[in-house]
C-alpha cells in the first residue's frame, strides 16, 4: 500500500492543514533569551552598582554578515517546491483523491538552498563569541530578582532578531550584618559594666565607622535602631534602618577580688538574696532566681 493514505493524512488534511503556514519560512528567526547570575556583596545591594559581566553568546558572523552564505554567493531558489517552501501531493483514498501539502524535505521549507555555506558559521549565520555587557544594578536588590536588557541575548539563526538577557542577582552572605528587607541587623556583645554604666560604641557600618550610644542600664536584647544606614528602597527614596541588638555578657571566671566587689554591690542594692521576677511560660512554670552572691 505504498500509494495508499492513511488516517492520519486525513485527519491532517480536515482538521490541520488550514493552520500550515503558506508560502516559504523565513531562514532568519528570533535568538534565544539567555540567563546569567552575578553575585553582589551587601553593600553593592546597599546603594547599587554598575557591573561589567563577560557574556558568552551568539553573535552574527562577521564573515557571512548573517547571510549564511560563503563571500560572493547567495541562496538559490529551491529547484523542487520553486522557492514555496511547500510540495503538494495527490494521494488516493476511500474519499477519492485528496492532496495534501507539507513542507519541502530539499529546503526543509525555507524556499532557498545553500549550495556554498559560511565556513565560519558553518551556514548558520552567526558564531559563539564572548562579549561584555555593562549592568546597572539599582539599590535595593535581593537575592532572585532578575535584571532585563532587551536585545541583548542571543542572535537568531541567520542573523535574526536577538533575544534578552536576564541577569538574576545573588547576593552573598556579609561577616558582621544580616539583611532583614531594607533593614540590616548585627548583634554586639557588651560586657555588663558597660550596659549598667552605659558607653559609646564604635561600629564599622556601610557608610564607614559610627558611634552607637549605650545608655546606662541597657538590657539584654535591647534594640538599637540607627534610620538610614540601611538597603535602599528599590522602588523609592530613602533607605532602611539599622538595628543592632546588645548582647550583655555575664562573667564567669571572677577572682576572689571581683567576686567580693560584686557582693559589696548586691548588699549596697539589696540584692543579696533576689527573689526574682516571676514570668509565666507555656508551660505554666513559674521560675525564682536562685541566690548566686551568698556563697551557699
Amino acid at each position: 500500500m505504498g500509494g495508499g493514505f492513511g488516517f492520519q493524512d486525513i485527519f491532517e488534511t480536515f482538521f490541520g492543514g488550514g493552520q500550515q503556514q503558506r508560502g516559504p519560512i523565513p531562514r532568519a528567526r528570533r535568538g534565544q533569551d539567555s540567563l546569567l547570575r552575578v553575585d553582589i556583596d551587601l553593600s553593592e545591594a546597599a546603594f547599587g552598582v554598575t557591573k561589567s559581566v563577560d557574556v558568552d553568546t551568539a553573535v552574527v558572523c562577521s564573515t557571512c554578515s548573517g547571510s549564511c552564505c560563503a563571500p560572493g554567493t547567495s541562496p538559490v531558489t529551491c529547484a523542487v517546491c520553486n522557492g514555496s517552501g511547500t510540495v503538494q501531493r495527490v494521494a488516493r483514498s476511500f474519499l477519492g483523491q485528496v492532496m495534501t501539502t507539507s513542507p519541502c524535505a530539499a529546503c526543509q521549507g525555507f524556499g532557498t538552498t545553500i549550495p556554498n555555506p559560511c565556513a565560519d558559521c558553518s551556514g548558520e549565520g552567526r558564531v559563539r563569541s564572548r562579549r561584555t555587557v555593562k549592568i546597572e544594578i539599582p539599590a535595593g536588590v535581593e537575592t532572585g530578582v532578575r535584571i532585563k536588557m532587551s536585545g541583548q541575548g542571543e542572535v537568531g539563526p541567520a542573523g535574526g532578531p536577538a533575544g534578552d538577557l536576564y541577569f538574576e542577582i545573588k547576593e552573598r552572605r556579609h561577616a558582621v550584618f544580616t539583611r532583614q528587607g531594607d533593614d540590616i541587623a548585627c548583634t554586639i556583645e557588651v560586657p555588663m559594666t558597660a550596659a549598667a554604666l552605659g558607653t559609646v560604641l564604635e561600629l564599622e557600618t556601610l557608610d564607614g565607622m559610627r558611634e552607637v550610644d549605650l545608655h546606662a542600664g541597657t538590657q539584654p536584647g535591647q534594640i538599637i535602631t540607627l534610620k538610614e544606614l540601611g538597603v535602599g528602597h528599590l522602588h523609592g527614596s530613602g533607605r532602611g534602618s539599622l538595628n543592632i541588638t546588645i548582647e550583655v555578657v555575664v562573667p564567669s571566671n571572677l577572682d576572689e577580688e571581683q567576686s567580693e566587689l560584686l557582693r559589696q554591690l548586691a548588699a549596697l542594692r539589696n540584692e543579696e538574696r533576689p527573689a526574682g521576677r516571676v514570668t509565666t511560660h507555656s508551660g505554666g512554670v513559674f521560675s525564682r532566681l536562685k541566690d548566686k552572691f551568698s556563697g551557699r
